[in-house]
């Protein structure tokens, strides 16, 4: 039935105004565009079914009694007519007031007016990520806004002028969208808008993990493997670092863990850097020195150490494989091996690989 609000007059059908129409549920009634194909091109009322007014009579057997229908045309003055002729035979018929025109026109002013009641409830969050070094901020940035609601505004405010480019490239690949970015008194300040992850400009239906294999076990190339294994956690993307030969110390657990090896095993167990703070530089080691250094000056830097990194990573569902066959070659048994580690051989490294667009040796 329809709503009392109906207007009623002369006319032996009813009418029905633009705003009471988009309040309709609009699957109890059969809706009959009336206008010309090049003018439905410019835009229609959905679930609506055309019958062009000039073929009128020959396709009035398309339209159902079985539901009220509603005829609208571009003003409202053709269906009208027709509206009429459709009473005479029996349907019950109600014309839309001034057409398509009016719909398209209340239909605007009803968005406008969503959109504002939206911005109005939408929940705004201020993010610090001063003195933050890569990949922190960007990284602060996701893990606030990952639970939060499509539509969340934050501001940020980041020290490291990395920020200002990495920013940008996360909104692009994570489908949020960077509303505003300034920089003033060394403070870049960035406006955020959560969006959708598929409205990123990225095809996500295409392989984009990302693959690191992690060979050498040095100090500088193990932090610069995992600050871009965080990076790419940041942006949503699944990412497997694969441990192998060298690269497996890395792993291995300061503590001594007592297990049974042979003497070969043995003696690679003590010549081998046991975990992560036993691990030199690949260039101006000085014999321990030069590890140290780098450390003291990420720490007075504000820079997270390799083992915060290993942390993050493995929080944030980095996944650490440890290679089975390099393990047995080196004596090392999974004990020894810190906590968070799956074992695997090539076959699980060449699965991640076929599923990424990015594999690095490092």
């Amino acid at each position: 039935m329809i709503m009392a609000s109906y207007k009623m007059k002369e006319d032996l059908f009813r009418h029905i105004t633009a705003k009471e129409f988009i309040s309709l549920d609009v699957d109890k009634y059969t809706i009959v565009d009336l206008r010309e194909p090049d003018e439905v091109v410019t835009g229609r009322i959905g679930g609506s079914i055309n019958i062009p007014f000039s073929v009128f009579y020959s396709e009035l057997d398309r339209i159902s009694k079985e539901k009220p229908v509603i005829v609208y045309c571009r003003t409202g003055e053709w269906s009208e007519e027709i509206a009429d002729i459709l009473t005479d035979r029996g349907y019950d018929v109600i014309n839309l007031d001034g057409g398509y025109q009016a719909y398209r026109e209340c239909m605007k002013i009803h968005e406008e007016a969503e959109n504002k009641a939206q911005e109005n409830r939408t929940e705004t969050i201020l993010i610090d990520a001063r003195n933050l070094k890569c990949p922190g901020p960007v990284v602060k940035v996701a893990d606030l806004l990952r639970k939060k609601p499509t539509g969340t505004k934050a501001i940020v405010k980041a020290t490291e002028e990395a920020f200002y480019s990495d920013i940008r490239a996360w909104c692009e690949c994570t489908g949020n969208h960077l509303d505003s970015i300034n920089i003033e008194n060394g403070i870049i300040t960035a406006e955020i808008t959560k969006g959708n992850f598929t409205e990123s400009s990225f095809d996500i239906t295409k392989h984009n993990e990302k693959t690191f294999i992690v060979f050498s076990g040095e100090l500088d190339k193990t932090i610069a493997a995992f600050i871009m294994a965080n990076g790419a956690a940041a942006m949503g993307r699944n990412v497997t670092m694969f441990f192998t030969f060298w690269g497996l110390n890395v792993l291995r657990k300061p503590e001594k863990t007592k297990v049974k090896k042979n003497l070969t095993e043995r003696l690679f167990g003590l010549m081998m850097p046991k975990g992560t703070k036993k691990l030199g530089l690949s260039r101006m080691n000085m014999g321990g020195m030069g590890a140290d250094m780098i450390r003291s000056v990420m720490k007075n830097k504000g820079i997270r150490s390799l083992e915060e990194l290993i942390d993050d990573a493995i929080s944030h569902g980095v996944r650490l494989v440890a290679c089975q066959m390099s393990m047995d070659i080196m004596g090392l048994r999974r004990e020894e091996l810190i906590d968070g580690i799956e074992l695997g051989g090539v076959t699980t490294f060449l699965a991640s690989c076929e599923r990424a667009d990015m594999s690095l040796f490092i």
